[in-house]
């Protein structure tokens, strides 16, 4: 028989929206990595209003983003809809790549540049860019630092694709190295940590804006020859 204090009621249940920018103005293809510049399409601005629209009946107390223009933009009217001010975490921000402001693409003969090879040596790394564990360790302290901010509340945090996935797998328990075609984070999707106190317990994902996704971008989708954009960043 329960007497009368519930320890479950009295837990902190806090959710972190791990939110990935919609899509990019990058007409020439370039991997535009943490390169300033790079702003929401039209398409990317919809995007960011549908998962706007998404969010607006949740409890969502805190909206911050990655200092890169996309991230600002796709998390603008989300903090709007809530009536709070936009915060930036430069943890969010998109992973070090080497091949930035290069394009880097299935088919695009990247793999057959000799120049290219020495950063290519070691995959679980990996070699080209910054290591999985920096971002695993950034990235889990950003959530961390959201959901103590938004603690018994919701927050939502906007970053990039890699940053996003790898943080994923290593909450749930995945190895980090991993072919980039299988990530789970499509554009303006919704990667969710729900906390209890300091503790995660469960991470859902949804794709707010999936009819307004191209079909060759969504999550597990065939990429296309020559174009990196099917993994964006």
């Amino acid at each position: 028989m329960s007497g009368g204090n519930d320890v479950s009621a009295e837990k902190d249940v806090t959710v972190v929206h791990l939110m990935r920018h919609g899509e990019v103005e990058n007409p020439t293809g370039l991997l535009y990595g943490r390169l300033p510049g790079y702003h929401l399409s039209e398409l990317g601005r919809k995007m960011a209003d549908r998962v706007a629209e998404h969010l607006a009946p949740r409890d969502v107390t805190y909206v911050c983003a990655s200092p890169l223009e996309r991230a600002q933009e796709t998390a603008t009217p989300i903090a709007k809809a809530h009536g709070l001010e936009l915060d930036t975490d430069e943890r969010l921000i998109e992973a070090e790549n080497v091949f930035q402001g290069k394009t880097f693409g299935v088919g695009d003969g990247a793999l057959k540049r000799p120049g290219n090879w020495k950063h290519l040596v070691n995959p679980f790394k990996p070699s080209w860019g910054e290591p999985y564990e920096v971002q695993v360790a950034r990235m889990r302290a950003a959530l961390d630092a959201a959901a103590a901010a938004a603690r018994g509340h919701e927050a939502v945090l906007v970053s990039h694709q890699l940053p996003i996935w790898i943080v994923r797998s290593a909450v749930e328990g995945r190895r980090l190295w991993h072919d980039p075609r299988r990530r789970e984070c499509t554009l303006a999707s919704l990667t969710s940590f729900t906390y209890e106190g300091d503790r995660i317990v469960a991470v859902g994902y949804t794709e707010p804006a999936r009819d307004l996704v191209p079909a060759h971008l969504l999550a597990g989708a065939k990429p296309v020859k020559g174009g990196q954009k099917a993994f964006g960043a």
